[in-house]
């Protein structure tokens, strides 16, 4: 027999699905079977499996040990057992050495059920292939070593972060600690209730329809999965997008010329797609300054050799929250979270601004 007491950050999913996480080798028909016998209760009383588990619910499995581990499940320790002498899983240890090697990770914001992480380029926000240390190894690498999360806790529930930034964009990223948080987050971002902006320098004079205003661009985004590149068209076919940009500063190289000019931009992301802002202003024939895969190669050389620029100059700056109500994301009703901008960003901000040294 194991009593397993559901914890905040496994509450909100059916107690069916639950158990196939506990049990994943065993046949759901198993699971009901074992229900109408009571051999598995809910909170002490028979259940069909529908129901939705609270935290602090206890779920029984009337069940021997030997069955509990031919299904894959595991045996709870005693409670006098000393968990320094147990043995770390490879997944542990791959999040412990993320935790212990990856750099430039801030932790911005943290609840009980969200944490939001602020990035540095050049990392991924998950794993590309099996073994990468990504953002997300690393944000249960830090649960872990808080002990905001037991290791035993990770076969029923894996935190995970809710949103991607491109390999070589700095700033916010949304991570759910609990199911309830991932599940509020992930519907948050899916109704576009969340309002995300960035900021980023183009190449050339781009101005908006009313000056000091947002201007909102349309079109359909298509996908090469061969080059992992995409291409923006004004018709269909490809997904539809939508990207919004207010011009903030232009700079001029020579200050008393313009022969060569960059605009400093806030872009809202309405639609979330793939190199979407990039490929977006790109399309417009604005490219972002260190972009190599949408961007001007020769811009690109003089920022790489003026700044050692070798990425996209991108930064998720800032998530406004809309009013919530009665969901995990309360405490975050109405707010609105920020990410300062990384020091090379305002160096080479602050370079274009005063471009008396500036030689090509």
């Amino acid at each position: 027999m194991i009593v397993l007491e559901i914890k905040q950050n496994q509450a909100g999913q059916r107690l069916d699905k639950f158990l196939g996480k506990f049990l994943p080798e065993a046949p759901a028909g198993f699971f009901y079977k074992m229900l109408r016998k009571k051999n598995i209760t809910l909170n002490g009383k028979k259940a069909e499996g529908r129901e939705v588990l609270r935290q602090e619910d206890q779920v029984t499995l009337w069940l021997a040990d030997e069955t509990i581990l031919k299904f894959g499940g595991f045996l709870l320790p005693p409670q006098s057992a000393d968990p320094g002498n147990r043995k770390q899983t490879e997944s542990e240890l791959l999040y412990s050495r993320a935790y212990e090697k990856l750099q430039g990770i801030t932790v911005i914001y943290e609840d009980a059920h969200v944490l939001i992480l602020g990035k540095s380029a050049g990392m991924l926000t998950q794993q590309a292939r099996t073994g990468d240390l990504s953002l997300n190894e690393w944000m249960v690498g830090y649960l872990l070593h808080s002990e905001a999360l037991a290791p035993s806790e990770l076969r029923l529930f894996r935190p995970s972060v809710c949103n991607r930034l491109d390999r070589n964009t700095s700033g916010l990223v949304l991570c759910g600690k609990s199911l309830p948080g991932s599940q509020a987050l992930s519907e948050l971002i899916r109704s576009r209730a969340l309002r995300k902006f960035y900021r980023t320098l183009c190449v050339g004079r781009l101005g908006a329809d009313v000056p000091g205003t947002a201007t909102e661009i349309r079109g359909y985004l298509q996908k090469d999965s061969r080059t992992n590149r995409v291409t923006i068209g004004s018709q269909p076919p490809g997904e539809y997008i939508r990207t919004a940009y207010r011009p903030l500063r232009h700079f001029y190289i020579p200050a008393d010329s313009r022969s060569l000019c960059f605009t400093e931009v806030e872009v809202e992301l309405i639609t979330g797609k793939t190199h979407q802002i990039r490929a977006h202003l790109a399309s417009m024939g604005h490219p972002l300054v260190g972009d190599c895969k949408y961007g001007d190669a020769r811009i690109n050389h003089i920022f790489l050799q003026k700044f050692g620029l070798a990425w996209q100059l991108l930064h998720a700056c800032r998530l406004e929250f809309p009013s919530l109500e009665e969901t995990a994301l309360t405490t975050l009703s109405g707010r609105i979270i920020q990410a300062p901008l990384p020091e090379y960003y305002e160096a080479i901000v602050g370079e274009l601004d005063n471009p008396g040294t500036w030689e090509f």
